[in-house]
């Protein structure tokens, strides 16, 4: 069975910085495509970075380009995304997706 499981997220200060870690069992994720996709209140579900097998293949939406970086350690099974210079409408809940199977995602809130 594929789960996935969130963490890090928090309150945190514009400007300032978080990493997510998804936590993934039931397959290997170096086999596959992973994404993280966030949706803010009362907004849709927003596909925010995608990471596939190979070097270089990251992509990113255009808002969160160059202060978001996805990642993968394939000995821990484990995807992270660390989000820098973090903006208020980056608040939402973040999770991580293979194919329709989704965390229960993690809550990220940026305020001062």
């Amino acid at each position: 069975e594929v789960q996935l499981e969130e963490f890090g997220g928090g309150l945190v200060q514009p400007g300032g910085s978080l990493r997510l870690s998804c936590a993934a069992s039931g397959f290997p994720i170096k086999n596959y495509h992973m994404r993280w996709v966030r949706q803010a209140p009362g907004a849709d579900l927003e596909w925010v970075a995608g990471m596939g097998t190979g070097s270089g293949s990251e992509t990113y939406t255009d808002s969160v380009k160059g202060r978001f970086t996805i990642s993968r350690d394939n000995t821990k099974n484990a995807l992270y995304l660390q989000m820098n210079n973090l903006k208020p409408e980056d608040t939402a809940v973040y999770y991580c997706e293979l194919g329709p199977t989704r965390g229960r995602g993690t809550q990220v809130t940026v305020s001062s």
